[in-house]
């Protein structure tokens, strides 16, 4: 049997998402992670199906390139919220769930293949010094931060591997941000993510997680931050109060595209 599919990038994370209202792709974490691979599949560094609950309210769900589900993805929800938006779903605000709750997502602008996507991000209530620079925290997914002068110098690939696999101090894994401050309300970073076990153009639950980070480590009175990836540039905004550890009404901006649409047969995966 053929399955639709629609391949969508944000920041250059890429995704396949595919509409499984009715419940025909059958989500099975074998075939998933071959339908990613880049050279035997379509690839992508995710797969979403767009699923409804009982109440009728559309639902995200996301799994990983190696087939494992994820928690959350924040570029992969930008996407996901086009994908309505493409499909007819809903207004200008999109309403969905995800493994970490309720979210909403506005399209500030788009057209037929292409827009701007503002993701609500879940709260965060706690953030842990591991170290001078060094910091732990929960966007969705777990995330290390760690900041340097050059991090273009850090080999991210064993470095970012060591760390997620520090089952020591991260028990389900993390993923991991090596990021430098270019300014105020700008930050360059790089991320090793888990699932996909190496590095991503972009991470949008990572580049929120920077963003907290320097606002706690560096600039303090910025609420606003620039975030460039090799994939792009995202813009993460939120409210706190400087006596405070909690962060609200934390959002994630960026561009989102339809790249391309296809059918499989999932016979040959």
């Amino acid at each position: 049997m053929q399955t639709a599919f629609s391949k969508y990038e944000g920041a250059g994370n890429d995704f396949i998402l595919i509409d499984n209202r009715r419940g025909i792709f059958r989500e099975e974490g074998t075939a998933i992670a071959r339908l990613c691979d880049r050279h035997f599949g379509v690839g992508g560094d995710g797969l979403m199906t767009l699923t409804t609950t009982d109440d009728g309210r559309c639902r995200m769900r996301y799994y990983n390139a190696d087939g494992s589900e994820g928690e959350m993805c924040g570029n992969g929800a930008r996407c996901f919220s086009l994908f309505m938006h493409h499909l007819g779903i809903g207004d200008r605000i999109k309403e969905f769930e995800a493994t970490d709750g309720l979210h909403r997502a506005e399209i500030c602008s788009a057209d037929a293949e292409r827009g701007i996507v503002e993701l609500g991000m879940i709260p965060v209530r706690q953030i842990d010094t591991l170290g001078e620079g060094i910091f732990s925290l929960n966007t969705g997914v777990p995330h290390y931060v760690e900041f340097t002068a050059d991090i273009n110098s850090v080999d991210l690939v064993a470095r970012g591997r060591a760390i997620r696999y520090d089952t020591t101090r991260f028990p389900q894994g993390t993923n991991v941000n090596f990021a430098c401050i270019t300014g105020p309300g700008q930050v360059s970073m790089r991320t090793y993510e888990r699932g996909v076990e190496n590095e991503t153009l972009a991470c949008g639950t990572g580049a929120t997680a920077v963003a907290i980070a320097a606002n706690r480590y560096a600039q303090p009175l910025c609420d606003h931050f620039e975030i460039t990836l090799p994939g792009g540039t995202l813009h993460v905004r939120f409210s706190h109060r400087c006596d405070s550890e909690e962060y609200q009404n934390i959002y994630l901006k960026g561009t989102a595209r339809r790249v391309f649409e296809g059918k499989f047969d999932i016979t040959n995966f």
